[in-house]
């Protein structure tokens, strides 16, 4: 198998700019302080020398310059929706990737190697989220351009769509809660 490639969509760390909706709960000042944590420890929850970490960062000009982020490969994000993100990442060449955000402080790399394990078995593997989306998504590039096309991003519906446009097996991971608000910010310090 060819070296998988983890790709970490990441939001530039400043004020307004990520966790918008945990902003209106907690205020900007403190939505800023806890995404700059989550990502800290995600990026160290998942950098592993099994696979290739690389930040998909957004706005492009954040590249290079984040001082958190120094040391990881970074890619920017082109514009439009988060199809065209997607389809981006797995139209290269033959390999394993695997995606995740911010979303999630909870992912290990144990979760990693699951999936990555899971792609031996089936051609998607899923780690389900409890708002009806994902916190991460594999499969072995390159997918149809299409793949992606008329998904309902953010919303309960999100899995669902995508499982009926690939059809087939899927392997599914552990369910995690996106601390997107005040509920799943709670939650996880609960689990944490």
């Amino acid at each position: 198998m060819t070296r998988p490639e983890l790709f970490v969509f990441a939001k530039r760390p400043a004020m307004g700019a990520a966790k918008t909706r945990l902003s209106r709960d907690i205020g900007p000042v403190h939505a800023q302080r806890h995404y700059r944590a989550m990502t800290a420890q995600i990026l160290r929850n998942v950098t592993d020398p099994r696979w290739d970490t690389t930040l998909y960062v957004t706005p492009k000009m954040s590249v290079g310059r984040v001082p958190a982020w120094a040391g990881f490969d970074q890619r920017a994000q082109p514009g439009g929706s988060l199809s065209p993100r997607l389809a981006e990442l797995f139209s290269g060449p033959p390999r394993p990737v695997l995606v995740i955000g911010t979303d999630c402080p909870q992912v290990r790399a144990n979760d990693i190697a699951e999936a990555i394990q899971a792609l031996k078995k089936a051609p998607f593997v899923f780690g389900p989220a409890s708002d009806g989306g994902f916190w991460l998504m594999g499969a072995h590039a390159p997918l149809p351009t299409d793949t992606f096309d008329r998904i309902r991003w953010s919303s309960e519906h999100t899995l669902s769509d995508l499982e009926g446009r690939i059809g087939g097996h899927v392997a599914k991971l552990r369910m995690l809660t996106d601390v997107d608000d005040l509920h799943g910010l709670q939650v996880w310090k609960r689990r944490a």
